[in-house]
C-alpha cells in the first residue's frame, strides 16, 4: 500500500477536427508527450487505464480499444483496462490508477483518455450518439415530447396573419440532447434566482478569452460578452459559444507509488491529495456534485477557500455557473455574479478553467478529464504561461458524465498539491 499517489507526467495534444488521423494514431502521440515529460519508457509503464466512449459507436471497435491503440504505439503485454464512463471517461480512468496505486498492486501506471468525435460527412446525424450517455429509453420520450410540442408550436406559427403569406420553414441545426438538459436547468436557475443570460456570456467570454493564451486549446481566438450573447442560439438561454465544441483530442497522465517516486523524484510532480468517485441519482434532487465536493474536501483535508485555481465541467457555460456553486466557491444562486465580479479569472481569487474549458479548450470526451488534470499540473508547475495563475498550491478538478434523472450519472473530483 503507498501513503501518497504522484502525479509524474502529463501529456496533451492539441485539440482540434483532426480529419485525417484516427485513434492509433492520436493515442501515439499522447503517449509520446507524457512519457518524454517524466524522462520514463514503455518498459517503467506496469498497468494502463485507456478512456474512450466513441470509438465503438463510431468506427466499430468495441471490446478491446485499449489494447488495439495502445499495442499499435508499442505498448503491450502489461495489463490494459478499458474505461467507458461518457464524459467523466478520462477521470475515471486517472481514478482507477489511483485506487490500484494506493492498493500497492502497481508502482506506475498510465491513464490515458482519446477521442474521435469529428467526422465531417455525418453533420447533425453524429449528435444521436450523445443520447448514450443517458438512460436512452427515457430519453427516447422526453425527445418525442418535445418534438410533438415543437410541432405544434410551428404549426401556430406556420398559420398566416391576414394578408400574409405562410411562414418561411426553420433552418434546423443539430445540437446535443445535453445542451437541451443545459438549457432547461439555466432556465430554473434564472427563475429562481435572478440569473442572466449576460452572466453566462460572461463566463463563456472568460473561456474563450483564457483560451487565447492555451496553444492546445481547440479555440484560440478571444470573444467579447457581446460576441457570445449576439452568436447564434442553440437552446435558451444557450448561444453555440457557451457551448462545448465537438473536437478530437488525446490527454495523458503517469502517476505513481511513493517507492516507484523515491527513485524517480521530480520537482515537477503533483500530489494527489483526493481522488473522489461519485454516482448520480434517478429521483429527487441530484446532488452529486455537492456530495463529490464534500468529500473530497475532507479526504484532502482542504476547504473551498484553500483551492488556488479550478478545472471544472463547463459543456456550458450554464455547468461553470452551477458547479461553482456546488463546489462551494460561492452561495448556491450567486454563480452569476461571483463571475461578474471577475474572480473566477485568471488574476481573480478563484480562477476557474484557465485552460479555456470544455467551451474552448475543447471536450473530446474521453480525454478532458486528463485535460483538465494536465492543465492543473502545468499550473502547479508554473509553466502555464500567460495564463499562468500567481502562485498556486492546491488545484481542483470535477469532472461530470451523463446524465442520470436532474443531474449528472457519473463524477470524479481530484484535488492536487504542488510539492
Amino acid at each position: 500500500m503507498s501513503d501518497n499517489v504522484y502525479v509524474i507526467g502529463v501529456g496533451m495534444i492539441k485539440f482540434g477536427k483532426w480529419i485525417g488521423r484516427g485513434i492509433k494514431n492520436l493515442t501515439g502521440e499522447a503517449l509520446d508527450l507524457v512519457l518524454a515529460d517524466c524522462g520514463l519508457t514503455r518498459r517503467d509503464l506496469q498497468a494502463a487505464w485507456f478512456s474512450n466512449s466513441g470509438w465503438g459507436g463510431s468506427e466499430g471497435q468495441h471490446s478491446i480499444r485499449g489494447q488495439v491503440a495502445l499495442s499499435a504505439n508499442g505498448l503491450e503485454k502489461i495489463p490494459v483496462i478499458n474505461v467507458e464512463n461518457a464524459c467523466a471517461s478520462g477521470s475515471t480512468a486517472l481514478h482507477s490508477a489511483w485506487m490500484s496505486i494506493k492498493a500497492g498492486v502497481y508502482d506506475c501506471a498510465l491513464a490515458i483518455g482519446v477521442e474521435k468525435m469529428y467526422y465531417p460527412s455525418r453533420g447533425a446525424e453524429g449528435m444521436k450518439g450523445f443520447i448514450g450517455g443517458t438512460d436512452v429509453e427515457e430519453t427516447l420520450k422526453w425527445m418525442e415530447a418535445m418534438k410533438e410540442e415543437a410541432r405544434k408550436k410551428k404549426e401556430e406559427a406556420a398559420r398566416p396573419a391576414s394578408g400574409q403569406g405562410e411562414a418561411p420553414p426553420e433552418k434546423k441545426k443539430g445540437h446535443s440532447v445535453f445542451m437541451d438538459f443545459y438549457a432547461a436547468g439555466a432556465r430554473l436557475h434564472m427563475k429562481a434566482y435572478g440569473t442572466t443570460q449576460r452572466q453566462l456570456a460572461v463566463i463563456a467570454a472568460k473561456a474563450h478569452n483564457n483560451s487565447v493564451h492555451n496553444p492546445l486549446a481547440q479555440y484560440t481566438f478571444p470573444q467579447t460578452v457581446e460576441q457570445v450573447m449576439n452568436d447564434r442560439e442553440v437552446a435558451f438561454p444557450l448561444t453555440r459559444a457557451m457551448c462545448a465544441p465537438i473536437g478530437d483530442g488525446a490527454a495523458a497522465a503517469v502517476i505513481c507509488s511513493d517507492n516507484f517516486f523515491k527513485r524517480h523524484s521530480s520537482r515537477r510532480a503533483a500530489r494527489i491529495l483526493a481522488s473522489i468517485m461519485k454516482s448520480g441519482s434517478r429521483t429527487g434532487e441530484n446532488d452529486i456534485c455537492e456530495r463529490a465536493s464534500l468529500a473530497s474536501y475532507e479526504a484532502a483535508g482542504v476547504g473551498p477557500k484553500d483551492i488556488d485555481v479550478v478545472e471544472l465541467h463547463d459543456a456550458t457555460a450554464f455547468g461553470e455557473l452551477y458547479q461553482s456553486e456546488q463546489m462551494g466557491f460561492c452561495p448556491k444562486g450567486q454563480g452569476g455574479p461571483l463571475a461578474e465580479s471577475g474572480a473566477t479569472a485568471i488574476d481573480g481569487s478563484i480562477p476557474i478553467n484557465t485552460s479555456g474549458g470544455l467551451m474552448s479548450r475543447g471536450h473530446p470526451i474521453g480525454a478532458s478529464g486528463l485535460a483538465q488534470i494536465y492543465e492543473l499540473v502545468t499550473q502547479l508547475r508554473g509553466e502555464a504561461g500567460k495564463r499562468q495563475v500567481k502562485d498556486p498550491r492546491i488545484a481542483m478538478a470535477e469532472n461530470g458524465g451523463g446524465t442520470l434523472g436532474r443531474g449528472e450519472a457519473a463524477m470524479n473530483i481530484h484535488i492536487l498539491e504542488k510539492l
